[in-house]
């Protein structure tokens, strides 16, 4: 971004924000779709909302036939509000709101079970409701070689996950329409065995479900710069599809009707659609020690504190440039560990903008209330300037507070 755009956006919108790029999101779904239909065609992707409920994001994955993955109530209302039709809502996560739970069985949507206490919750619904039919699903555990015990879903061992299933069988308005896993590695070797591991279970069962939901966990796309810094390498969409889709065209190639195949990503469709942009609002040396401090923090970019350095660009404002070796970016909270990069070389002066690249996963919806309100968020992939959400204020923060 050269110095003029930059002084537009500052003098319209304040000296931090985060820059959206829905033009890049929308093109990294098409992309990931297709790489996985076209090895199996009945596949969809469910956007995992919690990632960054961005509504307008949202509406792209709507408007591309994506189902909506939500969690909670708040993430259901934000799919209802958008316009997404209830039977492309499946909710997901380890506590759910029984009476929106309740509203969306009744309306079309789908639910799936995480847990031993939603057993009863579902009969409640089923018995409250003989003449509907509700969709239901069961969340499933099982080990992929990955070092995790992950929390979610039934243990595919245990009585409570045999129990589930047969409550379902139970009642005859309950429909199994779908069996999901999630694990949050992102490494490939784990995919795989998550797709083997289902369709072992749906074998040993003696059950087809319209849906076999493999969850999230992927790696999207980014800059060589941050690839460097992890441990594994960094799949392409394609790689991700060609280790799970030709397992499933194999196992249904002499069926007539075929499972739909979903995942459920965030991370890797979102994650390299947004940056955020801050001032340099001085610089330091501290016992030989340079820090520039910004108007932004580790919460605005990486609120998972994953301790890498993304990507970013210093844009010159005007002022006078100094050379720098080994700067941090510090941020503007009194927590002393809040950098938002270490080890810095390069040119830079007080009043220059630092924009961070990398941000779209988890920064907006994870960033607390903490010392300062959020900043605005601005798409700027269709020519013009956009507001997609203005900069949070006082009120926003304390209504719901008595003084």
């Amino acid at each position: 971004m050269n110095v003029t755009e930059m002084k537009c956006l500052t003098e319209q919108v304040g000296d931090a924000f985060y820059l959206l790029e829905s033009k890049q999101f929308r093109e990294n779904f098409v992309e990931l779709k297709e790489e996985f239909t076209k090895i199996y065609p009945n596949f969809n992707i469910a956007y995992s909302y919690k990632t960054n409920y961005t509504p307008k994001l949202c509406r792209i994955v709507n408007e591309l036939g994506g189902f909506a993955e939500v969690v909670s109530d708040m993430e259901m209302e934000i799919a209802l509000r958008i316009g997404v039709e209830p039977k492309n809502i499946i909710w997901n996560g380890p506590f759910k709101n029984a009476k929106k739970v309740e509203q969306l069985l009744v309306m079309g949507g789908t639910v799936n079970l995480d847990s031993a206490y939603e057993i009863e919750l579902i009969s409640e619904i089923a018995r409250k409701y003989p003449n509907h039919t509700l969709n239901v699903g069961v969340r499933c555990n099982f080990d992929v070689n990955d070092g995790v015990v992950s929390r979610f879903g039934f243990d595919i061992e245990s009585d409570d996950f045999k129990k589930a299933l047969t409550v379902i069988a139970e009642h005859e308005n309950l429909y199994l329409i779908g069996l999901q896993c999630h694990f949050a590695t992102r490494a490939l070797h784990t995919w795989r065995p998550r797709a083997e591991g289902m369709l072992s279970l749906i074998e040993e069962l003696g059950i087809l479900p319209e849906h076999i939901d493999l969850g999230g966990g992927l790696f999207g796309k980014m800059a060589d710069s941050l690839k460097s810094q992890f441990d594994s390498e960094i799949p392409s969409y394609r790689q991700y599809a060609e280790a799970v889709a030709p397992v499933f065209a194999e196992k249904f190639k002499n069926c007539a009707e075929k499972p739909m195949l979903l995942i459920e990503p965030g991370s890797a469709l979102v994650g390299d659609c947004m940056h955020f942009a801050s001032r340099v609002v001085n610089i330091k040396n501290v016992r030989g020690k340079h820090i520039a401090t910004l108007l932004g923090s580790i919460y605005n970019i990486n609120p998972t504190l994953n301790k890498k350095n993304p990507p970013i660009e210093v844009v010159s404002m005007g002022n006078p440039q100094s050379e720098y070796v080994d700067l941090d970016f510090g941020g503007f909270t009194c927590i002393e560990s809040d950098y938002l990069y270490r080890h810095y070389n390069g040119n830079l002066a007080k009043g220059d903008m630092v924009v961070f690249g990398n941000v779209g996963s988890y920064s907006v919806v994870l960033k607390p209330p903490f010392i300062l309100p959020n900043f605005p968020i601005i798409d700027i992939s269709e020519g013009q300037l956009e507001i997609i959400k203005r900069g949070e204020s006082f009120d926003d923060l304390f209504h719901t507070f008595n003084f």
